[in-house]
């Protein structure tokens, strides 16, 4: 369980989370507790704690209780003996009590002698008696906070903890490590070694060595909603950070960020939401995985309370005997938030007078009183395994016994029937781990009202036992309907809708202290105000970073069967759903694509031309190549040399491709117009005249032709099927014309014709329905000239590549920029697959890219001028290449 890794089972911590929230650990000494009875003094022996706003006797034995005095209810009295005395009154403030505690060392005394460091000791509980017993809020906090940064000012990271003396140091700053409500401060210090965080108590550890070579990842954090976090992690996959600091400024912060992040480079794999997502829409991440990936993204940590991570539910039925798993009805509709689910018939009241609630509030208006994560909702959940941050949270008492969480299915009903709980689930309910709803400590948490006590969390009729729940629950995550409708829930807790009209229209607004820029805390003058407002943002909960402004693309997932609850309008997008996967299963094609860096040189052929322009056609024997000028050359594979060489015009040509009769050939040509040769007859059959500037490139299916040219349009033809292979202009009707704001310079037709896609030289991607001739998608997604595109064989991503050396994924179904890559060199050509892709660049290499994890996995010495042209067969088997090195190269697969 990530939540238990960040905690250490010891009575010390658990007297350690009796502090309030926001209070301080200044310091802590070896004492002893002088009790006094009638008949002896007996001493109990232990550690004295001095916090911001109590002093803790945590004795060392543990039947002993501890013993926490607010300041404020205290009287402090110091004399030359090393003894404090305490009076202090209960809380009807009727009874007083007398505490004697002896000093016999001090751990924390800076190298002083014991009178001085007891006198010392004193000196600071009784300068934080003074700051409790102000009378404002901000007035205590000031005066506590000018304590701790002159204690800190006066201090510094001690060099001689240095692993190494070879050790350089780069900087140090004071800092406080974050942990579940408790921050811990002290001063970080960063070598070129490693990462040193010192404590100013000596609490957990003296100090605290994190090698930068251990490092893989880091990230800002939001704390308190101000830019001010960092967090380290030296794993991969481990949601649980090893440290979690907050600087007090965020200059600070960034300046350790980007000397880790500039000495890591190397080290480390830069992981963006868009790349998590392409991952996950392919398979190669579980729903779980993704999203913990996106809470990490979006600022949620074990280590943070308020923001912790936040799953769904996705579960409805908490009360049959079986569970469902192929009934739409077994499960949550994700589209909509807990507060809004439409459930039961009467919950339509709820939702009119929420939103006529929202309608008559003044600005800034929201629709929920309460948040769906907060610290109350994650130890309501995890009382069971930390009940020491229950306790903490509750001022030292448990909720009541009918409040706890009892029973998962009454939890959930409450959820969709309560007018002010609004909760999510937590990565707990999906995870390996089943203690936190079993009451393994025999913990006291009290009797309902039906007599009953609280012990192990009641489960659904469904499952035998606690780690049979969460198996079923983590097989629910992982289920069809889940897979299908995640991203609806995604666009409301991390995407569009998460904030503004969509989210209004969604039903989905919180109070605006949840959202980062919500509310400006250091704007407000009042102290006392601003000091409220950072509780309450602590104690309510903040809404996750937003990853995402366009709605987010769904999973693809093989379609056996229906699972939506409700039929969706025909669409080309969702014809595409139903025929996902039919290409990418086909074994030679992704065996082919598993073993691409294996590609061979196979054979070279030399030209006398310039350069070649493209590879186009390997149809039976015979390669079909462009050269730019006005010729096309068949070249024969058997004979090893050019049979035919064609001339159309006196301009150079741009495109071509085979009909589908295999005997006519179809060219495009920068002077306007398309020409049909005809391999049978060796001789130029018709010319059409389509366009009023050069025609850039062609597509063909199902009797229409398809052209693309630099006047700003492409043009859709269609042929009229005689069954002669002669194809005479009258022969072809213009359907559409498909305006552009800028020149065409490539397009492309998917696998089942149902979409085109054309680039323009302005960097704009446009996606269009062939059947209704509209437009899907129009994304300007380039700085400069778009030199190629090409759907994946499922339809879903276009790939495209510019002159701004920037390859990007566009989801089609969202038009969103899924991937981008900014490679070291122009790229002109590529194939993929969907994941891979084999492309050509400006130094003559083939790069082979793993989209997934957008880097270089194989690159393969080609030509010794640019890669301009490269074809593909069916079985991925065999691939050409041309090049500005007038080469033709031959690429075979090797097993």
């Amino acid at each position: 369980m990530a939540f238990l890794k960040t905690r250490e089972r010891s009575k010390e911590r658990f007297s350690l989370l009796l502090l309030d929230l926001e209070e301080y650990y200044f310091e802590q000494h070896t004492a002893y507790h002088v009790a006094t009875s009638s008949k002896k003094e007996r001493k109990v022996r232990g550690s004295f704690k001095v916090c911001s706003r109590s002093v803790i006797f945590d004795p060392d034995d543990l039947t002993e209780p501890i013993i926490k005095v607010c300041l404020n209810n205290i009287f402090v009295y110091f004399n030359f003996a090393f003894r404090f005395f305490f009076l202090f009154f209960n809380q009807t403030g009727n009874e007083i009590h007398f505490l004697t505690l002896e000093l016999m060392h001090l751990l924390n005394c800076f190298s002083m002698c014991s009178c001085c460091s007891a006198h010392f000791a004193c000196e600071l509980t009784l300068q934080l008696h003074r700051a409790s017993c102000l009378e404002k809020l901000g007035d205590q906090t000031a005066m506590i906070a000018a304590n701790l940064q002159s204690r800190l000012a006066r201090s510094s990271f001690d060099k001689n903890c240095f692993q190494s003396v070879a050790e350089k140091p780069h900087m140090e700053c004071a800092v406080e490590m974050v942990l579940p409500l408790v921050s811990n401060p002290g001063h970080v210090c960063i070598t070129d070694e490693s990462l040193y965080f010192q404590p100013l108590n000596g609490y957990p550890e003296q100090v605290i060595q994190i090698k930068l070579h251990r490092v893989r990842r880091i990230y800002k954090r939001r704390h308190g909603l101000r830019p001010l976090g960092l967090e380290v992690f030296c794993t991969e996959n481990d949601f649980c950070s090893d440290i979690y600091l907050k600087f007090y400024n965020t200059a600070d912060r960034d300046e350790v960020y980007y000397y880790i992040a500039t000495f890591l480079e190397n080290h480390m794999t830069e992981h963006t939401a868009e790349s998590y997502m392409l991952q996950w829409q392919r398979g190669h991440l579980s729903n779980y995985q993704y999203l913990l990936h996106l809470n990490n993204l979006a600022d949620r940590s074990c280590n943070d309370l308020s923001q912790y991570p936040v799953f769904p539910w996705v579960l409805e039925d908490y009360s049959s005997a079986q569970l469902d798993m192929t009934n739409a009805a077994t499960f949550r509709d994700l589209s909509k938030p807990v507060g809004f689910l439409d459930i039961i018939h009467w919950l339509h009241l709820n939702r009119t007078l929420t939103w006529a609630r929202y309608r008559g509030m003044p600005e800034p208006a929201f629709m929920y009183g309460s948040h769906y994560s907060s610290p109350g909702y994650v130890l309501f959940y995890l009382v069971r395994v930390a009940p020491e941050h229950m306790l903490c949270l509750q001022n030292g008492r448990y909720d009541h016994a009918d409040r706890m969480f009892n029973n998962i299915g009454e939890t959930w009903k409450n959820c969709l029937e309560g007018a002010t709980d609004f909760k999510e689930l937590i990565p707990d309910f999906y995870g390996d781990d089943p203690s936190f709803l079993e009451n393994k400590l025999n913990l006291d948490l009290g009797r309902k009202q039906n007599g009953s006590l609280v012990g192990d969390v009641v489960l659904p009729p469904w499952a035998s036992d606690a780690s049979d729940f969460l198996q079923k629950h983590k097989t629910a995550l992982e289920s069809q309907y889940v897979s299908e409708h995640l991203h609806e829930w995604i666009d409301l807790v991390f995407g569009f809708k998460q904030r503004g009209s969509e989210a209004i229209a969604a039903h989905n607004v919180f109070h605006p202290l949840t959202y980062e820029g919500g509310i400006d805390c250091d704007s407000i003058e009042d102290p006392d105000q601003r000091i409220a407002m950072l509780t309450q943002i602590l104690e309510f909960g903040q809404t996750p970073k937003q990853l995402f402004t366009t709605p987010h693309p769904q999973r693809i997932t093989p379609r056996f069967h229906n699972m939506t609850r409700s039929s969706s309008v025909n669409s080309p997008l969702s014809e595409l759903e139903d025929s996902s996967f039919e290409d990418l299963t086909e074994e030679s094609r992704k065996l082919a694509w598993a073993h691409m860096g294996n590609l061979k040189l196979f054979s070279t052929e030399g030209t006398t031309v310039p350069s070649l322009w493209c590879c186009c056609i390997l149809y039976y024997s015979t390669l079909w190549l462009f050269i730019p000028d006005s010729t096309l050359k068949m070249y024969s594979k058997e004979l090893k040399d050019f049979q035919r060489s064609m001339s159309f015009s006196n301009m150079a040509l741009s495109s071509c491709l085979m009909l589908a009769d295999g005997k006519t050939v179809v060219c495009s040509s920068w002077d306007n117009n398309v020409y049909f040769y005809s391999i049978p007859y060796g001789r130029r059959q018709d010319t059409l005249m389509g366009h009023d500037d050069a025609v850039s490139e062609m597509c063909w299916f199902d009797d229409q032709l398809y052209t693309a040219s630099w006047d700003s349009t492409v043009k859709v033809w269609q042929c009229a099927s005689d069954g002669s292979s002669s194809h005479k202009r009258s022969q072809f009707q213009l359907l559409a014309e498909l305006e552009h704001d800028a020149g065409v310079n490539t397009i492309g037709l998917n696998p089942a014709g149902t979409l085109l896609v054309s680039g323009c030289k302005d960097g704009a991607i446009t996606i269009w329905d062939t059947s209704s001739y509209t437009i899907l998608q129009q994304i300007h997604c380039h700085t400069g000239t778009i030199h190629h595109m090409a759907f994946s064989p499922d339809s879903r991503h276009v790939l495209s590549v510019g002159a701004d050396c920037c390859m990007k994924v566009t989801d089609v179904q969202t038009g969103m920029v899924i991937s981008s890559v900014k490679a070291e060199e122009e790229q002109r050509c590529f194939c993929w697959d969907g994941n891979s892709v084999l492309c050509g660049g400006q130094s003559g290499d083939l790069l082979l890219w793993d989209l997934l994890s957008n880097t270089v996995t194989k690159r393969i010495p080609a030509h010794s001028g640019a890669v301009t042209a490269m074809w593909m067969s069916a079985l991925c088997s065999t691939v050409i290449t041309g090049g500005e090195d007038r080469q033709t190269i031959y690429w075979k697969l090797q097993s």
